[in-house]
Order: structure tokens, then C-alpha cells, then sequence
């Protein structure tokens, strides 16, 4: 087995200096840091020397990077004195011609600001018309499914409720219940000043139940089952799966969107149901530990606090919210082109706007039932 020699560097003082370099400079025996900080800190010293005259004729091996190192100390041209075997002249006559060559000048953006603003438009408006389209197709493939159920994909359905419901309880039990123990602690410190312990359970109720509950669960499955979404319809593009199903004439709306949307439709209701449980548990802990109220109490004076539809409209908005996510996931996976860097975009794009969505139409159930449920 060959063992390179390490690259070494002398200095020999006569009637005039010469350098003179042996051993290997090679890309392995120069990526020791402590050995090549030391050789650049004398080629450095060495560079404002002129005069020097430079022997490499004792170097056993040469590449492109300790040519390179060499190259920069010379300025980027042979020295007026130095002493090359011809194999290694090559490499340097080499790097002469390629630092000749002139830089490629950055193009100009050939869109202007007005353009790039009328493409931006123009992209909104093709989204839209794709997600019309998305929609529309769900609607028919939900008239088949209701004509022929037997013949429905109730795997592709319970698959996915598992995935998306069942594995989702976990992450949302805690984060419920954090969330119930920090408002419940904030609500009773206010509460205590002004002595009105008993409506922390009012407090608690309606914003759990109505607010926070549906829209914890919704942005925690966007996150986590919307990317998901987004990602398998991605990867199916770039292995050609879609196009292999569409060869073999199986349709991608009843086979791969409406599975998803129903199951996310059927187990986002299950989900803010299961959020509410937790948090409302986290906000009698923390009331028990603050405010010396006892659980029993708590489940009480829930019931008479918070009316019964405010619990429909968290169901109704969980079932909305989760069409929604499904819905916009499967518009951004089937939108994304074979390859891995629009895979990464469509993703990220389809957890934004899911969330951004989610929002708005949370806002949306804020004013159309802003006179119900108090």
C-alpha cells in the first residue's frame, strides 16, 4: 500500500532564496487543517517576496488543489524563476487558461415589477380555477361513490382515518392539554383580583369548546397530515405513479382525493372532540392547583356554562376545517412537477396556505355565528 509523503515547504538561503517543495500536495494529504494553515501561513509570508525563486521539481505528486494554493500565492501567473517538471506544468498552464476566461455577466430580470406583479395575479387566478376544478371533480366522484357504494375504496377510507385520526391523538392530547393548563393559569390569575373564580369555568368552556379546540386540532393537522398529503401525491408524481394509473384508466379523484377528504371530514370532528376532552383536563388541573376547585365542580358547572350549540358549531368547524386541509393538500401534491425541489415547495406551500385558510374561515364562523350560542 503507497503511503503518500505529507507536503513540506523549506526556504534554502544562498547567494538568493530559493523555495523549494517536496512530498505529495494532493487534495488528502492537504485537508489536514493544522497542516495546511501551517503551509499557507508561509506561502503567505513567502507572497510578498517577489524575487524567490521556486523549485518544484522535488514534489512527488500534484493536483488541481495544491496547484490551486500555489496559483493564488503567484498572483495568478507563473513566476519569472521557477524550476516545473512538464507533467506538472500542464496543471498550471491549466489553471493560466481558465482564469483568462471572462466572468459571465448576470442577465437582467426580463420581467419588470408590473410583470412580475400581473404573473403573481395570473398564478392566484390559475390556483383558483385548478381548486374549482379539484372541487367539482370531488363532487362527482361523491355522486358515484353514493350510487355504487360497494364499489367505493372504504380500504383507501379506513387507511386514512387511522393515519390522520387515530395517530393524531397523541400530539393533540398535549398540546391540549398545555394549552388548557396556560389559559386556565393566566385566566385565574385575573380572575382572583376581581373575585370572580367560578366563571373561569365559563371562560374555559367557550373558548375551548367553540375557539381554541377546533382550531388547535385544525393547524396541528395541517402540519402534520396536510404535508403528508401533499407529500405522497408529490412522490407518486415523481416515481410516475399518477401517470401510471391514469395509463392503466384509474381515476386519481375517486381512488386518491376522495379518500382523503372524507376520511379527514370523518376524523377532524373525532379529533376536536378529543382536543376539547384534553384541554378542558388541563384547565381543571390547573383551576384545582390555583383556585382550590375540584374537578367535580368543574364538570358541573360546565354543562350550564356553555350551551349546547356551541359544541355543534366546534363539530361543524372541525368538519370544515378538515375538507378544507384535505382539499388544499391534495391541489398542491397534484400540482407538483417531477422533481425534488418542487416536491420540498408544494409542501410548504400547501402547510401555509392550509393554516392561512383555516384562519380565515374560522374568522368566517365568527361573524355568521357571532349571535348564536350565548
Amino acid at each position: 500500500m503507497r503511503i503518500d509523503t505529507p507536503p513540506t515547504l523549506s526556504v534554502i538561503t544562498q547567494n538568493e532564496s530559493v523555495v523549494q517543495l517536496q512530498g505529495c500536495w494532493l487534495a488528502h494529504t492537504l485537508c489536514h487543517a493544522e497542516r495546511l494553515s501551517e503551509l499557507q501561513q508561509q506561502l503567505n509570508q513567502l507572497a510578498l517576496r517577489p524575487a524567490l525563486h521556486w523549485d518544484l521539481s522535488q514534489i512527488e505528486a500534484l493536483d488541481h488543489l495544491g496547484a490551486q494554493l500555489l496559483w493564488r500565492v503567484w498572483q495568478q501567473q507563473l513566476p519569472a524563476h521557477a524550476n516545473i517538471s512538464e507533467q506538472h506544468l500542464g496543471i498550471f498552464e491549466r489553471l493560466h487558461t481558465v482564469s483568462q476566461l471572462a466572468q459571465p455577466v448576470e442577465p437582467k430580470p426580463r420581467l419588470t415589477r408590473v410583470m412580475r406583479l400581473g404573473s403573481t395575479v395570473l398564478g392566484f387566478f390559475a390556483h383558483c380555477f385548478s381548486f374549482v376544478g379539484l372541487l367539482g371533480q370531488l363532487m362527482l366522484d361523491l355522486g358515484r361513490f353514493i350510487r355504487h357504494p360497494l364499489r367505493g375504496p372504504w380500504k383507501e377510507i379506513s387507511a386514512n382515518i387511522y393515519r390522520m385520526g387515530a395517530q393524531a391523538l397523541g400530539i393533540t392530547a398535549l398540546v391540549g392539554i398545555l394549552i388548557g393548563i396556560v389559559l386556565s393559569y393566566l385566566s385565574a390569575q385575573q380572575l382572583k383580583t376581581f373575585g370572580g373564580d367560578l366563571f373561569i369555568v365559563n371562560l374555559l368552556g367557550m373558548s375551548i369548546i367553540r375557539e381554541l379546540g377546533p382550531m388547535l386540532a385544525a393547524i396541528l393537522v395541517a402540519g402534520r397530515s396536510g404535508s403528508a398529503i401533499t407529500a405522497q401525491l408529490g412522490v407518486m408524481r415523481v416515481t410516475e405513479e399518477l401517470d401510471a394509473m391514469q395509463v392503466m384508466g384509474i381515476p386519481h379523484g375517486f381512488r386518491l382525493i376522495m379518500p382523503r377528504v372524507l376520511a379527514l371530514a370523518i376524523a377532524m370532528p373525532l379529533i376536536v372532540i378529543w382536543t376539547d376532552i384534553m384541554a378542558l383536563i388541563g384547565g381543571m388541573i390547573a383551576a384545582q392547583a390555583l383556585l382550590g376547585m375540584s374537578p367535580a365542580f368543574f364538570i358541573y358547572k360546565l354543562p350550564e356554562a356553555v350551551p349546547i350549540l356551541n359544541y355543534w358549531i366546534g363539530l361543524l368547524k372541525g368538519v370544515s376545517f378538515g375538507v378544507l386541509i384535505a382539499l388544499i393538500a391534495c391541489h398542491f401534491g397534484l400540482r407538483i412537477e417531477p422533481n425534488t425541489e418542487s416536491l420540498g415547495r408544494g409542501t410548504t406551500s400547501s402547510v401555509v396556505i392550509s393554516i392561512t385558510m383555516v384562519i380565515i374561515a374560522d374568522a368566517l364562523f365568527a361573524i355568521i355565528f357571532s349571535k348564536t350560542g350565548y
